[in-house]
C-alpha cells in the first residue's frame, strides 16, 4: 500500500506558494505547470487544505495564503488534511483470510498491533518536519544552482 500521491503534491504546492509567493500570481493552473498535473488535481488538494484550515485561496486571483507560520504546518498535517491514506490505515489487509487455516486465522492478531506500531512511528516522524524545512532546503538548492 501507497501513501497517495496527493501528499508529495500537497508539499510542492506549499513549497511553490512559498517560493513564488512575491513574484508570480500562484494559481492552479502555475501549479499544475510545475507539478506537471491536471488544474483539477491541484484544485482538488487545495480545496482539502483550505477544509483542513491550513490555506485560505482567494477565487480567480489566485492568492492562496496559509494560515499559519512555515514552523507550525507539520508534513502530518498535510498527511491528515489529504486523507493519504485509505480510511486512515496504512496497510490495508487483504480480505476474509481462511478461517479454517491457522494462519489465516491468526494473522489479524498476530500482525494488526505491529502494523499500528508502524504506522504510527511513521507519522510521529511525519510531525517532526515542517514547511519551513522545505524552505530550508529549497533555498540551500538554489543557492547550490545559482553558483
Amino acid at each position: 500500500m501507497q501513501i497517495s500521491s496527493r501528499f508529495t503534491i500537497a508539499l510542492h504546492i506549499f513549497t511553490c506558494v512559498d517560493v513564488f509567493k512575491d513574484e508570480y500570481k500562484v494559481t492552479s493552473e502555475f501549479l499544475a505547470g510545475s507539478i506537471n498535473t491536471n488544474p483539477v488535481i491541484i484544485r482538488k488538494i487545495l480545496s482539502q487544505l483550505k477544509n483542513a484550515g491550513l490555506i485560505t485561496v482567494a477565487r480567480g486571483t489566485g492568492g492562496i495564503k496559509l494560515t499559519r507560520e512555515l514552523s507550525e504546518i507539520t508534513f502530518f498535517d498535510v498527511y491528515e488534511a489529504i486523507g493519504a491514506v485509505e480510511n486512515g490505515d496504512l496497510f490495508h489487509f487483504h480480505d476474509s483470510p481462511n478461517p479454517q487455516c491457522p494462519v489465516g486465522r491468526n494473522i489479524h492478531a498476530l500482525l494488526d498491533g505491529k502494523l499500528k506500531a508502524i504506522q504510527g512511528a511513521m507519522e510521529d516522524e511525519m510531525r517532526k518536519y515542517t514547511l519551513l524545512d522545505l524552505r530550508s532546503g529549497m533555498t540551500e538548492f538554489l543557492a547550490e544552482e545559482n553558483k
